[in-house]
């Protein structure tokens, strides 16, 4: 008798419990989604459907249903941000997040690679110290890339991993006359934008020794880059040396083959293919010439702006790289300076002062307040506005009011609610709109800050910071390019998006370093 009035209890508590629920049938995610959920299964946002049958919604669903009628995502890669932003989606971004500072500094070790012999027949080339790969399908070290990562290593203290890297760099100037593109064989016949005397800036090593050593390669790198100028003194150009219609001397990229490249083979024949009134030979120097300048690809390097059948990057004398080599002249004068060296320094000086004339007289645009890239043969500037606009500010070549009428137009044209656009133009190139990078980034900051414009410097990190860790907070990945206008992970170009990633990570911790107060925005700063 006890025992049957104990289930009976039982079983009024059970049913008292069920009533507080609601007697209602709850509904199931097809119900409360509609056509938010068909979306997602049928065009297979994730693998599984049970995925997000099992989703947990971050709020109300009529809430959800509205932001999502209200502005429906364009396409596949949108539709599902959306769904991180509004879900906690099983396996997918439903773990305890660190913060973006932790882990970027979390993710150094795993991008370290040990120096390691070569396998006869391989295309890598041996370094002597330890280095930080970008990651994903870049599975060596790059040059321009590299920058940006130190810079993010010296802000969390990894300042033996920066010495480490620089050795490296040393050696391959030594070995080689100039850093590769990256270390494999197929790269040593271009470089990448030159870099490698700011890393020096980055450096805490007092060693007067090492500071010599370094001094000498980085002039071994310059002669590089002006191998070309005896020639080019009687010719329009030769090698990466341009003849200004003042006689001047100036810089482009280059590649010293005229053949695929090894890492994009198919892909480099078929645009030759595309141009059937060219060489293949040029366009295959041009693509090469545009992996060189690190923006592979741009609309900066196409003659009709939209197609990479017309690529021209030889025939355009870019801002961005003689910004580059003027504070590579700068930074030459000083060193001979510090040595006692006076015709050195006499040299570069003079060097410098000539080179900024002649970026003054041909890409510095004043009815358009930016500078601009020249063409070599039509001898008159090009219509693309580009971030690279911003490199005279960021090495310190920028008179005041060149400055002042650059972050205007910065300002006005460049900058996205998600951070510095590329450029303006939608070509499906990755160098173009709506793609963000992370080195633009701190181009723009660094070069706005050193020359007053302290406001637009912190809105446009404000603004890429809150791009990355949200998109962080939806994925738990860093991306090497972000969409910049819709605050998503970037698109277009020869390859899938890759994480990992170096620069990324680096400027992240630099923008971080230099405004704390940004370690975890909510929403992008719409000042």
């Amino acid at each position: 008798m006890k025992q049957a009035i104990h289930r009976l209890s039982k079983a009024v508590v059970l049913l008292l419990a069920f009533a507080e629920l609601g007697n209602t049938k709850p509904s199931s995610p097809t119900d409360l989604y509609s056509d938010l959920f068909v979306a997602v299964q049928e065009r297979r946002i994730f693998d599984d459907s049970k995925t997000f049958a099992d989703a947990v919604p971050r709020k109300a669903p009529d809430s959800i249903m509205a932001d999502y009628r209200a502005k429906p995502p364009k396409d596949d890669a949108a539709l599902k941000a959306f769904v991180l932003r509004h879900f906690q989606v099983p396996g997918v971004n439903d773990a305890a997040r660190t913060s973006l500072r932790d882990h970027v500094r979390a993710l150094w070790p795993h991008l370290v690679r040990q120096p390691a012999p070569v396998v006869p027949g391989e295309s890598r080339i041996a370094l002597p110290k330890p280095y930080v790969v970008p990651g994903g399908r870049f599975r060596e070290i790059y040059y321009w890339d590299s920058y940006f990562t130190m810079l993010g290593l010296a802000a969390d203290g990894e300042d033996e991993l920066v010495e480490s890297m620089l050795e490296d760099f040393t050696s391959l100037i030594e070995r080689f006359g100039h850093i590769p593109n990256g270390t494999r064989t197929y790269y040593l016949s271009r470089s990448q934008p030159p870099f490698f005397g700011l890393m020096l800036d980055i450096s805490k090593n007092p060693d007067r020794a090492v500071q010599a050593r370094r001094l000498k390669v980085l002039r071994t790198e310059y002669d590089f880059w002006m191998t070309g100028a005896d020639c080019a003194r009687r010719e329009s150009a030769c090698l990466r040396v341009v003849r200004m219609p003042d006689g001047n001397l100036l810089n482009r990229y280059w590649d010293d083959r005229d053949r695929p490249r090894d890492e994009a083979f198919a892909e480099d024949r078929a645009t030759a293919r595309a141009a059937p009134r060219r060489h293949a030979q040029q366009v295959y120097r041009d693509l090469r010439a545009a992996a060189e300048s690190g923006w592979d690809f741009s609309s900066r390097w196409l003659a009709d702006g939209r197609t990479l059948a017309t690529i021209r990057t030889t025939d355009i004398v870019p801002v961005d790289l003689n910004a580059l080599l003027w504070a590579v002249e700068k930074r030459i004068a000083d060193g001979c300076e510090r040595a006692s060296d006076t015709a050195c320094t006499r040299n570069f000086t003079r060097l410098a002062a000539r080179r900024k004339a002649a970026v003054d007289r041909f890409l510095w645009q004043p009815g358009k307040g930016y500078y601009a890239d020249w063409l070599i043969e039509e001898r008159e500037p090009t219509t693309t506005l580009s971030a690279a606009t911003l490199y005279p500010l960021f090495v310190g070549m920028a008179g005041a009011s060149q400055a002042q009428a650059v972050a205007d137009i910065t300002q006005t044209q460049l900058l996205a609610p998600g951070g510095l656009r590329t450029t303006r133009k939608r070509t499906g190139q990755q160098w173009d709109a709506p793609n963000g990078w992370a080195p633009l980034q701190w181009i723009a900051i660094t070069g706005l800050n050193r020359n007053g414009h302290e406001g637009l410097a912190r809105t446009i990190a404000s603004r890429w910071i809150a791009t990355v860790a949200g998109t962080y907070g939806e994925t738990g990945k860093m991306l090497e390019k972000y969409d910049v206008e819709e605050r998503l992970p970037g698109g277009g170009g020869e390859y899938e998006l890759q994480d990992g990633f170096g620069w990324t990570n680096g400027v992240a911790s630099a923008i971080l370093d230099r405004y704390p107060q940004l370690s975890a925005p909510s929403a992008p700063d719409n000042e």
